[in-house]
């Protein structure tokens, strides 16, 4: 059955907003610009909400345990290895089925309007590479709505849940796009070609792969897949005990693919997951804006890379 998924998620949207299941996003935003390229710089103050409920989850998981006593994250898992919000969804933030094996699932604490977490309807480790099945969940909507996918993979690329899942945000004004390194990169590469962008001081990888909006949604999960196997092969990804290493981000859209390797989490105390790279990034404190600041954009960026 085709899904209309823009009025899907609007429709879950308003429900769950009006049932207090829904955060709304809180947010004030800077522009700073960095070799010539516009970023965004976020404070989202409902951020702090979403903290509060892990560690209420953690600690009902553990059956009301301090907080110095509480389960310590596998390495690359989640914060807490016993709370998964993904395996039974709430009700009230279920858009509906993506595909034969996801489900589509409003991000509680977005980071914008319609922000979704597209999660495996069975429990799969997050740090196992990505399937083609992850792509084709990613292409279905991306073919109606354009957008940008989004991946975690391991907590040193900002990961908090274990249970495997990729997000989608939509084309929106301040929101992630690989569009901001499109005049860097090569025009008229062939499909699956490799480059790598003049701006970014870090290691990385672009290939071009055929997704967005239009794209027939069959075709586009195909060439992602080729494109994210084309890309462990540039980056030298390969599988360990704890899925693929090193930890990695995952941004797709715009026509291509942008992987980057991980070496931390943070900088100056600010979480890096995969939506930063596309050139919004977000903090959970005011003065955290100023870090940002202080040494530009690209160089935060680069602080948590190769």
């Amino acid at each position: 059955m085709s899904t209309n998924w823009i009025e899907a998620i609007d429709a879950r949207s308003a429900a769950a907003l009006a049932a207090g299941a829904l955060v709304p996003v809180q947010a004030e935003q800077v522009e700073m610009e960095d070799a010539g390229m516009r970023f965004i710089v976020r404070w989202v103050s409902s951020l702090a909400a979403k903290d509060a409920s892990r560690t209420g989850a953690a600690r009902a998981a553990q059956g009301g345990k301090a907080e110095d006593e509480k389960t310590v994250a596998i390495p690359g898992g989640p914060r807490d290895p016993n709370f998964n919000p993904f395996l039974n969804p709430d009700p009230a933030l279920t858009v509906g089925t993506v595909g034969e094996a996801h489900v589509a699932i409003l991000n509680k604490f977005p980071l914008c309007a319609r922000h979704l977490v597209l999660a495996r309807r069975e429990f799969e480790e997050q740090l196992l590479p990505l399937a083609h099945s992850d792509f084709a969940a990613l292409a279905e909507l991306m073919g109606e709505a354009g957008g940008i996918g989004l991946y975690n993979g391991g907590t040193a690329a900002g990961a908090s849940q274990r249970h495997k899942h990729v997000q989608w945000m939509p084309d929106d004004a301040g929101n992630a796009s690989l569009q901001l390194f499109a005049p860097g990169l090569p025009a008229g590469l062939a499909e699956h070609g490799v480059a790598t962008h003049p701006a970014l001081p870090m290691w990385h990888c672009f290939v071009r792969v055929r997704c967005g909006r239009g794209e027939a949604a069959k075709a586009a999960a195909e060439s992602l897949h080729a494109g994210f196997e084309r890309a462990c092969v540039e980056l030298g990804l390969s599988a360990g005990e704890d899925g693929l290493l090193p930890p990695f981000n995952l941004l797709a859209g715009e026509g291509w693919l942008l992987a980057i390797p991980r070496r931390h989490e943070h900088f100056e105390g600010i979480s890096m997951s995969a939506v930063c790279f596309g050139g919004t990034l977000y903090t959970r404190h005011r003065e955290q804006i100023e870090a940002i600041r202080a040494v530009g954009p690209l160089r935060a960026l680069a602080a948590v890379g190769y």
